[in-house]
C-alpha cells in the first residue's frame, strides 16, 4: 500500500481507503469483513458518513482492539430520527448524534470530524454563523476530533469554506464525468443524463479552482463518488458514454491536485479487493489517457491530465508534473514556497526543454507542451 499525507494534517493514509457503502451488508456482518480485508492490506483510512445506530455500533466492534490501526473520517450532523437518516443543522441534535456515536464508535476520539454534506453558500453561512462550525471548533479543542473536515459536491460551496480557513480536509466527489460539470447546489445534476447528451469540453474551471486552491492551502482531498455510484463501470450507464475501469476511475482521482485518498465503496470483500488491486496494478492497466481520447461525449483536447502520456522526455522532464506545479503557480499568482520546493527539488526542469516537440506527437489531448514549459521557465526562472 502506497500512503500519502493527508494536506496538512501530518496524517500519513492509505490512498486507498474504504467507504462504507457496503457496511450494513450481510446483517452488518459485512463491515467486520470488509475491516478485516482492510487491515490486510494496509488501509488504514475509512469514511462514515451513515448515521444508522447499527452500522456504527458494526463499526465500533470492528475496530475492537485496533482503534490505532485506523483513520477515522466521521460525519458532523448526520444524525438518525424516527428510524430513518437525518441531515440536521440544529445544533441540540448535532451534538447529541456526536455524543451517540462516540459511544456507539467505542472511542473517545475522531480524526477528522466531518460536518456533512453542505452544496450551497446559504447552508455553509449556516454552518459558520449558526453554531456547527463552533461546536467542531469545541470538538478539537477539546480532543474529540483532531482535525476539521467538510464533505461537498459543489465546488463553489467546497471553495468557500477552503479560502475560509476553517478545515483542513475536504470530502469531494471526484470522477472525469462530475469534473466536467458546472457548481450546482442540487447533486442530482451531477448524473443528470440531460446534462450529457451533448458533448462536453474540458474541466469545469471552478473544479480545477479548488483543487488547486486545496493545494494552496494545504486541505486535503478524501474522495468520494471515484465510481460515480458504479455508472462510470458501465457503459450503458456511463455518461461519457463508455466504460471505464476501476484502476482508470482511482488513477484519475490520485493524479489530481491535494487529493490524498480514494474512498473505494464496496458491497463485499471482492468488490473491495478489486479497487485494492489498483496497488498492484501496471501502468497500462492504471492508463486512463486513451479511454479518455476515445470518449464519445467528451473532449478534452488542450487540457493536460497529468497522464504521462507525453513520456520519455529525451532530456528526462517530468512533464505532467512540471505542468501541474506550472498550473499551481499560476492559480496563485504569487507561487508558493512549497510550489517552489517542490520544482526546485526536480532533477530536470522546463529550462533543459531543447523544442523538439516529441512529447506533443505522443499526447493523446494535442496539448502545446512546449508552449507550457516555456511559460513555466519564465515563471519559475529555470
Amino acid at each position: 500500500m502506497n500512503y500519502r499525507i493527508l494536506g496538512n494534517t501530518g496524517l500519513k493514509v492509505s490512498e486507498i481507503g474504504l467507504g462504507c457503502e457496503g457496511f450494513s451488508e450481510e446483517n452488518f456482518s459485512m463491515t467486520k469483513k470488509l475491516f478485516d480485508v482492510a487491515e490486510k492490506y494496509g488501509v488504514n483510512y475509512f469514511d462514515l458518513y451513515a448515521s444508522n445506530p447499527e452500522v456504527r455500533k458494526a463499526v465500533g466492534n470492528a475496530m475492537k482492539g485496533r482503534r490505532k490501526k485506523f483513520i477515522a473520517q466521521s460525519h458532523i450532523c448526520s444524525i438518525w430520527q424516527n428510524g430513518q437518516y437525518k441531515r440536521t443543522r440544529k445544533i441540540s441534535e448535532v451534538k447529541a448524534g456526536f455524543e451517540e456515536s462516540l459511544e456507539l464508535l467505542q472511542t473517545d476520539y475522531i480524526d477528522v470530524g466531518t460536518i456533512h454534506y453542505c452544496d450551497a453558500l446559504d447552508d455553509w453561512q449556516n454552518i459558520v454563523e449558526g453554531g456547527v462550525l463552533d461546536y467542531a471548533c469545541e470538538l478539537k479543542a477539546s480532543g474529540k476530533i483532531l482535525h476539521i473536515g467538510l464533505s461537498s459536491h459543489n465546488p463553489q460551496v467546497a471553495l468557500k469554506a477552503v479560502e475560509s480557513g476553517a478545515i483542513e480536509v475536504l470530502m469531494f466527489s471526484v470522477n472525469p464525468c462530475y469534473d466536467l460539470m458546472p457548481a450546482s447546489e442540487d447533486v442530482e445534476e451531477l448524473w443528470n443524463e440531460e446534462n450529457y447528451k451533448n458533448v462536453l469540453t474540458n474541466l469545469n474551471p471552478d473544479r480545477q479552482k479548488l483543487y488547486e486552491t486545496c493545494q494552496k492551502f494545504g486541505v486535503g482531498i478524501t474522495v468520494m463518488k471515484c465510481f460515480g455510484g458504479g455508472d462510470l463501470l458501465d457503459a450503458k450507464l456511463s455518461p461519457a458514454g463508455a466504460a471505464l475501469t476501476v484502476n482508470q476511475c482511482i488513477h484519475y482521482a490520485l493524479t489530481r491536485p491535494a487529493v490524498s485518498v480514494v474512498l473505494a465503496g464496496a458491497h463485499s470483500v471482492e468488490q473491495f479487493e478489486k479497487s485494492l488491486a489498483y496497488e498492484t496494478a501496471t501502468d497500462e492497466e492504471k492508463d486512463y489517457a486513451l479511454a479518455f481520447a476515445s470518449f464519445p461525449r467528451i473532449n478534452w483536447r488542450g487540457h493536460c491530465l497529468y497522464c504521462s502520456h507525453c513520456l520519455p522526455c529525451v532530456k528526462k522532464i517530468d512533464i505532467a508534473y512540471v505542468t501541474k506545479l506550472l498550473n499551481l503557480a499560476v492559480a496563485q499568482k504569487n507561487i508558493s514556497e512549497t510550489v517552489r520546493e517542490h520544482y526546485a527539488a526536480l532533477k530536470n526542469h522546463a529550462s533543459d526543454c531543447i523544442q523538439c516537440g516529441v512529447c506533443e506527437t505522443r499526447c493523446p489531448f494535442s496539448v502545446e507542451i512546449r508552449e507550457n514549459m516555456r511559460k513555466a521557465k519564465e515563471i519559475f526562472g529555470y
